[in-house]
Order: C-alpha cells, then sequence, then structure tokens
C-alpha cells in the first residue's frame, strides 16, 4: 500500500511532465503546419500576419498558469476516482485543451477560437490525454 503511493507520487508528475511535452509538440507542430496551409490561401498576406500577430501576443497567455486548470481537474477526478479508461484521459485531454482559448481570453469580448484553432488544441490534448495514460492513467 505505501509503495503504491510512493509509486503514484512519483509517476503522476512524470506522466503530466511527459504529456505536456507531448501536448506541446503537437500544438506547435500541428499550429505551423496549419498556419503553412493559412499562408497558401489566396490572401495570404493579411491572414499570415494577422494570425501571426495574434498568436505571438496570445502565448504569453497560453504559458499562464491558469491554463493549467483544466488539466489539473482532469487528472485530480481520474486519480481520485481510479479511472483507467484510456477514452477518459485522451477525450477528457481535448476537452481540457479546448477550454485553453476560453481561459486566455477571460474577460474580454472576443475570441481568437476559429475552427482552425478548436482542431489544433483537441487533437494536441488528444494527444497529450493519451501519453498520461500510457504513463500514469492506466494503473490509477
Amino acid at each position: 500500500m505505501v509503495m503504491h503511493a510512493l509509486g503514484r507520487l512519483i509517476m503522476v508528475p512524470l506522466g503530466m511532465v511527459l504529456a505536456a511535452f507531448a501536448t506541446l509538440f503537437v500544438l506547435t507542430t500541428l499550429g505551423l503546419e496549419r498556419a503553412t496551409q493559412a499562408a497558401q490561401s489566396e490572401d495570404w498576406i493579411t491572414t499570415w500576419f494577422t494570425t501571426g500577430i495574434d498568436t505571438f501576443l496570445q502565448g504569453q497567455f497560453l504559458a499562464s498558469p491558469v491554463t493549467l486548470v483544466p488539466a489539473l481537474a482532469l487528472v485530480a477526478v481520474g486519480e481520485v476516482g481510479r479511472i483507467r479508461s484510456a477514452l477518459y484521459y485522451v477525450f477528457g485531454g481535448g476537452v481540457a485543451l479546448m477550454a485553453v482559448p476560453f481561459l486566455v481570453r477571460l474577460g474580454e469580448n472576443h475570441s481568437f477560437a476559429t475552427s482552425a484553432v478548436w482542431q489544433v488544441f483537441a487533437t494536441a490534448g488528444f494527444a497529450g490525454g493519451l501519453v498520461y495514460w500510457l504513463i500514469a492513467g492506466r494503473r490509477a
């Protein structure tokens, strides 16, 4: 029993860190791919410029601690409830990361949440949830 608790104290933070790296990798690579697709459109100069500037300015908010709240809540509920389902962590990771655009612009009138942003964030969340489940979630 004590060894299980000590193992969880090691595996949960390790799973969170590796899931964060996987999420960041997918968010970056898929985001760059979407930006490249936007650059190929007919009005690519204004699209690329406005999207690039908006993404650069929002980068500081994406790195803020408030964006960790949905992921930490997902992990806390999964660990306390001893949920071992891959579907819970994968789907929950996508939903948790899709909440980030709302948290970033909390209190402002407009949002940068377009369909491309939703797709990129959801896919990155799915990847992060899968990595967390592989490392720590299946032994909750």
